[in-house]
């Protein structure tokens, strides 16, 4: 073992190893510099990045949007494909503007429905039931006297 440190301290020694072993080392703490370098300005960027984006979040409004008549007019002739300007089928009253499943009242040739928004997009007129297995579509239609078409 101590020979193999003495022919490596003599090859050491020599100026042409030396200088090789400068120009590789200086060459691999570039290398490692450069990769640092490239890190600390992706994580500036992300960080900035991340921020924008936590700024946008907070202009945004946190109410939920309300239903108008008018806009679930909009939806029950785009459901039903009806002439948005003259439609066949008019949303009479709101019952319930909740952002995911709101009531409305629907007329088509003076009958009347109960009708269903779904998320502010689909449309059905069928019954609905709870979780307890009550159909809120006949209990809606009691509370507001409206006769149902199958009876």
């Amino acid at each position: 073992m101590n020979i193999k440190v003495r022919v490596i301290l003599k090859k050491l020694s020599n100026p042409r190893v030396r200088r090789r072993l400068k120009i590789g080392l200086c060459a691999y703490g570039g290398v490692v510099m450069m990769g640092l370098l490239f890190k600390l300005v992706y994580d500036i960027g992300y960080f900035n990045a991340q921020s924008f984006n936590n700024d946008k979040n907070a202009e945004l409004p946190i109410t939920h949007p309300v239903l108008t008549i008018e806009s679930a007019q909009r939806i029950v002739s785009g459901a039903l494909k009806e002439d948005p300007t003259n439609p066949k089928t008019m949303v009479n009253q709101i019952i319930d503007s909740n952002h995911n499943l709101s009531t409305i009242i629907i007329e088509n040739n003076t009958l009347k429905k109960i009708a269903w928004i779904i998320d502010r997009r689909l449309f059905f007129t069928g019954d609905l039931f709870n979780d307890a297995g009550y159909n809120l579509t006949e209990g809606i239609e009691h509370q507001y006297n409206i006769k149902r078409d199958d009876h």
